[in-house]
């Protein structure tokens, strides 16, 4: 099968590099189910000849995919549709980015939205005084209608000018008034759903997940989020890039 002939050819008169062109033509065939998950992609050789590219063009655009997580390379076999999601654990992107980033629409259906006093320990987390009010914001996360996470945050009011400007994104929200976190601790834990908890992803209790507390904080060092949730273990891989 010839990728060229199925995606959005490649443009030399447009400025966007080969490889960029490239890597968005991949995403597209896989977003159509041109290549479905767990699919071999062909090999380099063959895709850089459908697209007349240079096979250095077409390690650029794939290692790209790599690092979002739409494509998956095994060892000694090739590579492939990523069938799971993987999420980046250097990267501090919200839900809904990395949805966008695979071409899936995020949507969210509400388990709460409140407005509080902090608590005692909320208080010493966020360094806020006694008395001051917090967003909490209860939901389940989902690409199309898929449900793969339950999520509870927490927000210092002042960081949003209403509760209800929370929509779909609570980054977008927080980047709106320049109180997106720019740096963040990750905390991870194996866990297995409770009952509830299974109910509202459509899953089974006792089923494996991952528990994931995220605390982001302002460039000045204030602690502007906390953010509890618990996702699928059948739909997510959490990867991370070392180096020494």
């Amino acid at each position: 099968m010839s990728l060229n002939a199925v995606t959005e050819p490649l443009d030399r008169s447009k400025p966007t590099p080969l490889y960029q062109q490239l890597r968005r033509s991949l995403r597209q065939a896989i977003d159509q189910n041109i290549l479905a998950p767990d699919d071999a992609l062909p090999a380099e050789r063959d895709i850089a000849s459908d697209f007349g590219v240079s096979r250095i063009t077409v390690r650029k655009a794939i290692d790209g995919l790599v690092k979002e997580g739409i494509l998956d390379r095994r060892h000694g076999a090739g590579t492939f549709v990523a069938s799971r999601i993987q999420k980046n654990m250097a990267a501090l992107s919200s839900f809904s980015e990395d949805m966008a980033s695979r071409g899936w629409q995020a949507r969210s259906e509400w388990l709460d939205r409140t407005e509080e006093e902090v608590t005692p320990s909320e208080s010493l987390a966020l360094g806020l005084p006694p008395g001051t009010s917090v967003y909490r914001f209860d939901r389940i996360r989902y690409a199309g209608d898929m449900p793969l996470a339950i999520e509870h945050a927490i927000v210092p009011a002042f960081c949003l000018p209403s509760i209800e400007a929370v929509d779909a994104s609570l980054y977008t929200a927080l980047e709106s008034t320049s109180h997106r976190p720019t740096k963040a601790l990750q905390r991870l834990q194996a866990i297995a759903f409770t009952e509830e908890q299974a109910g509202l992803l459509s899953i089974r209790p006792g089923d494996p997940g991952l528990f994931i507390e995220r605390r982001g904080f302002l460039g000045d060092g204030r602690l502007v989020e906390i953010t509890r949730s618990y996702y699928r273990g059948d739909a997510y891989d959490f990867v991370a890039e070392l180096a020494i």
